[in-house]
């Protein structure tokens, strides 16, 4: 396991690496369907293919990083990711660019469960996480001023999420080596909080879903709807993207003193509120609002879901299968919202997810207050490792 009593930079790393193909979603699909012979709606598609092959890794290894070692599981997953965005960015051919869009995928997110987990065992996790967040913005911002002056085609984002998975490798032999003996592998400990966790986790794919149905044509409503080019489309998403670092800065700052509910509940219904501006967008005041509003609230709002599902079980289990569950709606988002877009327009679309995202924020809201007036126990960790060097902490 991981040790709880420093932030280790190589966790903050990981998390930007495994969380930067979601964050780059609307360049990515907006440069499929123009780089290949696909329509916008199979673009969404490949997109939601890319992030559901990143859900699955989170379901399929949450339970397993002990076993396989952190170092070695986020080496597989960073070398997934280069060989897969790598391989999808250098073809010209449909089948290779889904092939190795996927396997790329599996690898991020492979990465963003070994983050998820040793963030779980921070004493600060929402601290952590937020410091993940400002290093994905903060990255994903820059991609966006710099992808529109790299000429045409799909390579051009796909190549940034592989080449940040290749510069974060030499990050993780700072990560925990340990793998637990056969004695302590047998030990098991149950989930705690169940049916918070459930609830939790059977709430958060509606919630992606709506975020990223947007997310997902945020780039179509500025080209189309409100006839910006794709230079200034790329500016709007980079100003967001640094009004989003503004609120997780503030977030961290913040920290848990406000709880969890009232960040997850009111955040949820501004979110809403933004989704359905920016679907409305005809011109470029209404477009940066709406989006730079949106991106403002979604990484606060986001931060603390994350710290919350974190404070469930300090093993992560339920921070990596609330996680995962949320990539799930984040896969649907993209094909969701082309769907929706084609057959209503956009700002019906708007309005359908914003009426989806308050009927969300209540059973989200009641976990956040059950956790809150009951103070969680901690749950003994019967694996033991090796801290973190201080070297790799701040």
């Amino acid at each position: 396991m991981f040790a709880p009593r420093t932030i280790a930079w190589p966790l903050v790393a990981l998390f930007t690496a495994g969380y930067l193909a979601p964050y780059l979603l609307p360049t990515t699909v907006g440069r499929l369907d123009s780089g290949l012979p696909l329509t916008a709606t199979q673009a969404g598609a490949v997109g939601s293919a890319l992030l559901l092959s990143s859900a699955s890794a989170g379901f399929l290894l949450a339970s397993k990083v002990d076993r396989i070692g952190a170092r070695r599981l986020a080496r597989i997953g960073l070398a997934l990711a280069v060989a897969g965005y790598g391989w999808a960015a250098l073809s010209g051919s449909v089948a290779a660019v889904v092939t190795g869009a996927m396997i790329g995928g599996f690898g991020s997110g492979t990465a963003t469960t070994v983050a998820a987990t040793g963030i779980a065992a921070q004493r600060d996790p929402h601290r952590t996480t937020t410091l993940g967040l400002l290093g994905v913005s903060a990255l994903a911002g820059a991609v966006y001023l710099t992808v529109p002056h790299l000429g045409p085609g799909h390579g051009q984002p796909l190549a940034a999420i592989a080449l940040t998975a290749l510069a974060v490798w030499p990050l993780t032999n700072r990560l925990p080596l340990h793998t637990p003996t056969p004695q302590t592998r047998r030990t098991r400990t149950p989930l705690p909080h169940f049916r918070a966790g459930l609830l939790l986790a059977a709430t958060l794919p509606c919630w992606s879903l709506a975020q990223n149905a947007l997310w997902g044509v945020s780039g179509h409503i500025g080209l189309t709807q409100a006839h910006l080019t794709e230079a200034t489309v790329g500016a709007v998403f980079a100003v967001a993207l640094g009004a989003g670092l503004l609120g997780v800065i503030g977030a961290g700052t913040l920290g848990p003193r406000l709880g969890h509910a009232l960040p997850i509940g009111a955040g949820t219904a501004l979110i809403a509120v933004c989704i359905a501006l920016s679907a409305s967008a005809t011109d470029l005041a209404t477009f940066a609002t709406g989006e730079i509003a949106w991106n403002t609230l979604y990484p606060i709002v986001l931060s603390y879901v994350i710290g919350l599902a974190a404070s469930l079980d300090p093993r992560g289990r339920w921070a990596v299968l609330v996680g995962s569950a949320s990539s799930l709606g984040t896969a649907a988002g993209p094909l969701a919202g082309s769907l929706l877009a084609v057959q209503a327009g956009f700002p019906a679309m708007g309005l359908v997810l914003a009426a989806g995202l308050l009927v969300i924020a209540v059973p989200m809201t009641a976990v956040a207050v059950g956790t809150g007036r009951h103070k969680l126990p901690v749950v003994e960790i019967p694996v033991e490792a090796p801290a973190y060097d201080r070297a790799t902490a701040a």
